[in-house]
């Protein structure tokens, strides 16, 4: 009789300390399991701040796998975002990407965080300063006949098409393309000295190795597109409840212009396929910017 209480018992105890340690793991530990999945669109600083993310949360919280998506388009970013396929995506422009933000299927399953870009962005069509055309209604002098675009789904790329120009009757065509292409295009022209008209905006890291300018839209054709613009993120709407440190991790993050134009020119550096060397060796000298991050996070969690 005394052995079969005691067997039973024995494991009762063993069950015990077994709960009490996975209880007090704490901290990193208690964060060995969880992933996270971020989308982007793989513009440089949504590669940028994405990236950064991975590192700092997989290093210092304990994640097991922060997982980046992309590049996908602006509509598979937001609806992932909203299924909960993917639990944020940190390059959202408002107001430019508002009408994403609008769409009933979207709205209701998604939440905006605080801006984490705190610098001034710019936006809008340019051209190298070698060019010597200052205004949108100069274009059809410029020696090109081509808009060089990005992504199709670029919100902007409609406003160009539909409103710039046939507004300032040019007669030139928007190329649709990626950010990628853009900027190799961008790099041939400049240094043969050669005519473009490329869409451009800050923070990215062309606007430290190039000179060009953002040209006058006298008519005011490209709308709000050109005015500064809030970067956020946008999460799901179960991500506060469901992983309270990412969520407060994810809030906290705050960069400015020339954080991140840093970031992008270590990555560069480091080659577009490794981007998390870059981000280590941005971060060897920046860890008092993300600490902050990672106090909110733990705190939060």
């Amino acid at each position: 009789m005394t052995e079969l209480v005691r067997k039973p018992l024995v494991l009762v105890l063993a069950l015990l300390v077994t709960t009490i340690a996975a209880s007090c793991g704490g901290g990193a530990g208690s964060s060995g399991n969880k992933t996270l999945t971020l989308g982007s669109i793989g513009w440089n600083e949504n590669i940028a701040v994405s990236t950064l993310t991975k590192v700092v949360m997989e290093d210092d919280l304990g994640y097991e796998e922060v997982q980046i998506k992309g590049p996908l388009e602006l509509g598979p970013l937001f609806q992932g975002v909203a299924s909960g396929d993917l639990q944020a995506f940190q390059d959202v422009w408002l107001p430019n990407h508002q009408d994403y933000l609008n769409n009933p299927q979207i709205k209701n399953d998604v939440e905006l965080l605080d801006p984490w870009y705190e610098g001034q962005t710019n936006y809008g069509i340019a051209v190298p300063d070698y060019m010597d055309v200052q205004s949108i209604a100069d274009l059809d002098r410029a020696g090109t006949d081509e808009i060089t675009g990005i992504e199709p789904s670029a919100a902007f790329h409609p406003v160009i098409k539909n409103k710039v120009i046939a507004g300032y009757n040019l007669d030139m065509v928007l190329v649709e393309s990626s950010t990628a292409a853009m900027l190799s295009e961008l790099e041939k022209a400049y240094k043969a000295k050669e005519p473009i008209v490329f869409l451009a905006w800050s923070p990215h890291w062309m606007n430290a190795e190039y000179d060009f300018h953002y040209l006058d839209d006298p008519k005011n054709l490209q709308g709000a597109f050109d005015d500064p613009s809030r970067i956020l993120t946008v999460v799901n709407q179960d991500l506060k409840d469901d992983d309270p440190q990412a969520y407060a991790f994810l809030n906290a993050i705050s960069l400015d212009e020339e954080q991140v134009n840093t970031i992008e020119a270590e990555i560069n550096e480091a080659g577009s396929n490794n981007p998390e060397k870059g981000v280590r060796s941005w971060l060897k000298d920046n860890q008092d910017v993300v600490q902050p991050w990672v106090k909110s996070a733990k705190e939060g969690g």
